[in-house]
């Protein structure tokens, strides 16, 4: 069976989803792997034997792409069968929230390059059945679906984009990748624990990249509430930090700066967290930011919290340095010395992290030398 579907929708709206950055285009693939109930999903970059970035693969053991309704499927742009109630007939069993609503998701692939492939295994009764779904950026309103003559031995999907474009050289560094995707799925790793997303076979686990984690609750004075999950990282990634709004289940609705400077060394992610942030983003609040009152007084509520987390923070991050100096034996004052110039040391010690990269991590020689001069200048 060959066929080809039309998708409903200018193509000028079509190329505009594809012109999304290959790591937001990354974030969608996983998602909808995740919206088939895949237990595993994993993102790998072929390369060739020059080290050039041939084609991304993202492949998934979910229950497949119902192809016997692919008008819906693909066909729809805007609407979208994960709309639909779970009781129509012939959905699969989905046993986790869906992320998707407005089918838009497949389209960014195209941001990764000009060819893609979707090939897919379904279960229909008893039977599996295997497709291919091909699209080309040249003329992505209409999709070429072919069945495949021998079904795969198992349900999943694999998307395989080629053509790849020169922007994708930006996921080449893994490492990388990998704790963005970890802040982007961190809630929803932690709510379905079961569930595992790889990339070039790292696994995307917030527990590898956090530094530490600490809840609050935020009550606003109308009676709402929601949590708030303030995520610290080990690594500095992605400028300063941000709040996002999130579903109850982790799903990433809306993020911004969050506009409070958290101060070295940290690096964090604020997740707001409630079932109201999804009614929110449903009357399209949420994308008005603080011009919407509500919004504005989430938001409010959040800085305030992070201030004084911070403040916090700061406080033991201090009194931590100060007793590892002192266990290298470096330190040049008594713990309890109230003196101008312990004072005046300090304030030249933090202007010196401030200054020069990697201090903390300098051999302890280097550092208790720095340490003598600066004592000898303050004394």
């Amino acid at each position: 069976m060959t066929r080809d579907i039309y998708v409903q929708a200018k193509a000028d709206h079509i190329a505009s989803l594809a012109r999304a950055t290959p790591l937001s285009a990354i974030e969608e693939l996983v998602w909808n792997a995740l919206d088939a109930d895949a237990r595993e999903v994993r993102v790998d970059l072929v390369q060739n034997a020059l080290g050039g970035i041939d084609a991304v693969r993202v492949s998934d053991d979910g229950t497949g792409i119902d192809i016997l309704r692919s008008e819906e499927t693909f066909g729809s742009l805007g609407g979208s069968w994960k709309m639909q109630d779970a009781a129509v007939a012939g959905r699969p069993p989905y046993h986790r929230r869906l992320h998707g609503r407005h089918g838009r998701g497949r389209f960014k692939a195209f941001a990764l390059g000009t060819h893609v492939e979707w090939r897919t295994t379904m279960k229909a009764g008893d039977t599996l059945l295997s497709y291919t779904l091909a699209g080309d950026a040249n003329d992505p309103g209409v999709f070429h679906l072919a069945q495949a003559a021998t079904p795969g031995p198992a349900t999943g999907t694999e998307v395989y984009v080629t053509g790849v474009r020169a922007t994708v050289e930006s996921l080449a560094r893994p490492e990388l990748v990998v704790q963005t995707l970890a802040a982007k799925f961190a809630l929803y790793l932690k709510a379905y624990p079961g569930v595992s997303v790889y990339f070039c076979g790292l696994p995307v686990s917030p527990v590898i990249v956090q530094k530490g984690e600490t809840d609050y609750r935020i009550s606003l004075d109308s009676g709402m509430e929601a949590r708030l999950e303030v995520i610290e990282w080990r690594k500095k990634f992605a400028g300063k930090g941000r709040i996002v709004f999130c579903g109850r289940d982790g799903f990433t609705l809306y993020e911004r700066p969050s506009g409070v400077r958290s101060g070295q060394p940290f690096s964090y992610t604020a997740y707001l967290v409630g079932a109201r942030f999804s009614e929110l983003a449903a009357e399209n609040a949420l994308v008005m930011d603080e011009l919407h009152p509500e919004v504005r007084a989430w938001l409010d509520a959040t800085r305030a919290i992070l201030k004084e987390h911070f403040h916090r923070r700061t406080d033991e991050a201090v009194q931590e340095r100060l007793r590892h100096w002192i266990d290298e034996k470096i330190y040049p004052f008594a713990p309890d010395d109230a003196s101008e110039a312990r004072a005046a040391f300090d304030a030249g010690v933090a202007e010196m992290r401030a200054q020069i990269d990697g201090f903390d991590s300098m051999p302890v020689a280097e550092r208790g030398y720095l340490f003598n001069l600066l004592k000898k200048a303050v004394c």
